[in-house]
């Protein structure tokens, strides 16, 4: 391990989340507010401010509505001024005689690093395509929830309508099960909780992460305890996701890390998972995994 962080906690009564009013430019999520007698409004905490003026990860700890001895967590990242990157860990997703890359978050790419989380389940639980550093890992297949990375540096999540390899105009492509939400609804097909993956001892509410997309583009990562596929689809709509995929479920997986200094110094463990520590990223990892870095440019190569 090359360096330690602190968890932090919080709460809120998500309820709502009120409309944007902000520019393009300036644009950043919505305020969530709790109703009744006590009503008020906490924005989301910025993650980064040492990279840049207009935050470009911002976090939210709160109580999903109608669960209030819950707390979940999310991120909401900037697209316009980060750069998604997907690495293999040492294990998963797959067997595969394919190189692997640095397993980890580079060091070389320390100074632009804002964030990493969690990726989707193993090759051996769930058939999906995993491309990334101009690599085919596993092919890609029709109908599943797949977040990409463009030539360009955008970003996006969709049901996969191509082929088994991804076009020149894709840099990144992971998938992970059907759509969890769809133009801004749930999954009908989130009622049955044995179609999202097999949990620990059986149970339907374990802890369960997902990343979605807003209607500006930015994405939104989120985690939480003791979640159902449905109250997990829920909680993406909550927070204005218009399409949202399932990503690790079970204890062992869901981590949220932010760096609150240039160098990946101040790792702080956002979603507080006992099974998880700040610097799980900052040397090999057992499982593949998503890192956020500052964009120099648009359409710049991933760091590797």
């Amino acid at each position: 391990m090359r360096r330690t962080g602190t968890l932090l906690s919080g709460a809120l009564l998500l309820a709502s989340l009120g409309p944007a009013t902000a520019s393009a430019a300036v644009y950043g999520p919505p305020a969530a507010c709790a109703p009744g007698v006590h009503a008020g409004c906490l924005p989301w905490v910025m993650a980064d401010a040492w990279a840049g003026h207009h935050a470009s990860v911002e976090v939210l700890h709160f109580h999903p509505s109608g669960q209030p001895g819950i707390l979940a967590t999310a991120a909401w990242i900037r697209s316009s001024s980060t750069d998604l990157a997907l690495y293999p860990g040492y294990e998963g997703p797959g067997a595969t005689r394919l190189p692997r890359g640095p397993e980890m978050v580079p060091s070389s790419a320390d100074s632009r690093l804002l964030a990493t989380f969690n990726s989707g389940f193993y090759e051996s639980d769930l058939e999906g395509g995993f491309y990334t550093h101009s690599t085919l890992y596993f092919p890609m297949r029709r109908g599943l929830a797949t977040v990409l990375r463009y030539r360009d540096g955008g970003v996006g999540l969709v049901a996969w309508s191509g082929g088994p390899r991804p076009p020149a105009s894709v840099v990144m492509a992971r998938q992970n099960l059907p759509l969890l939400v769809n133009a801004g609804r749930p999954n009908p097909l989130v009622g049955n909780n044995y179609a999202w993956g097999l949990t620990l001892y059986g149970a339907p509410a374990v802890w369960r992460s997902a990343l979605g997309i807003d209607a500006h583009g930015n994405l939104i990562y989120a985690a939480a305890p003791s979640q159902t596929a449905a109250s997990m689809a829920n909680l993406m709509v909550q927070l204005h996701c218009v399409r949202a995929m399932e990503l690790d479920i079970n204890p062992e997986w869901p981590i949220l890390v932010t760096y609150g200094g240039r160098g990946a110094l101040a790792p702080v463990l956002q979603v507080p998972n006992p099974n998880q520590i700040p610097g799980r990223f900052l040397y090999p990892s057992t499982k593949d995994f998503f890192a956020v870095f500052v964009s120099g440019h648009p359409g710049e190569a991933q760091p590797w």
